[in-house]
């Protein structure tokens, strides 16, 4: 699918990896809607890359579809989705205080998969309305991580979330394909984003040791950039691609 000229939606858009996308993909000609939480650093991205900010809780999932609905209203349609919002806990399954407990694994659970579906869904609906461009509707790329295959030690709920992410690209690809909707996911691996942004590099080099090359953080814009290219190219579908520099997570 040409971005030029393309109706987009970031959520998550307000840093890091949404941000980067957000950017690319109206430098590439697109009108972009960026959606995050309310306190975030939406505003100045929106108007940076001359779109919209929506205050956004993912989790409210009956606000979510009214705050899509306006930002698609305003934009005049929806061709491209990308979801970074997410975010995990650090728990075992069992630990000396006992089993984990079911409220933390399902805030997890709500925040990264049953959200991600929920706009997947009504993304879906909206690209349904759309003129096809060479049979092609829309693209709905989510993030997954490298720990729904690698999941380390305490990390069962984020990994049970992230592998769900993953797990319904091909599904969802099969339901929407007779619409011209492709659905992919990318997992990246450790990205300076967040928490892991301005480390010392002492710590980046210790968590990236089993990396095959780069040996290093990955870069808000290196995701960006394949978010571009999947939005390119109508013969990617279906399917969870990693962007890890070869990183496979060790149990701990």
């Amino acid at each position: 699918m040409e971005i030029n000229g393309k109706k987009v939606v970031v959520i998550g858009g307000a840093s890091g990896m949404g941000r980067a996308s957000a950017e690319l993909l109206a430098a590439r000609g697109a009108s972009v809607a960026v959606l995050d939480r309310e306190g975030s650093d939406g505003k100045d991205v929106a108007a940076a890359v001359g779109g919209v900010f929506y205050p956004v809780d993912v989790t409210d999932f009956a606000g979510t579809e009214e705050t899509l609905k306006t930002a698609v209203d305003k934009l005049g349609g929806l061709h491209v989705t990308v979801t970074t919002a997410g975010g995990g806990i650090a728990k075992r399954t069992m630990s000396k205080s006992g089993p984990h407990d079911l409220e933390s694994f399902q805030s997890v659970i709500d925040l990264n998969l049953i959200a991600t579906f929920n706009i997947s869904r009504l993304a879906a609906s909206y690209m349904s309305q759309n003129e096809p461009e060479d049979d092609e509707r829309g693209v709905i790329i989510n993030t997954a991580s490298i720990a729904a295959f690698e999941g380390q030690i305490g990390q069962v709920a984020y990994t049970a979330a992230k592998a769900g992410i993953a797990g319904m690209c091909l599904t969802m690809a099969r339901d929407l394909g007779s619409l011209g909707i492709r659905v992919l996911a990318i997992a990246p691996s450790l990205f300076a984003t967040g928490l892991t942004k301005g480390i010392p590099d002492e710590y980046a080099t210790a968590l990236t040791k089993d990396a095959a090359f780069p040996k290093r953080l990955g870069r808000p814009e290196e995701y960006a950039k394949l978010v571009a290219a999947i939005v390119d190219n109508p013969m990617l579908n279906g399917q969870c691609l990693r962007l890890d520099a070869g990183q496979r997570f060790a149990p701990k």
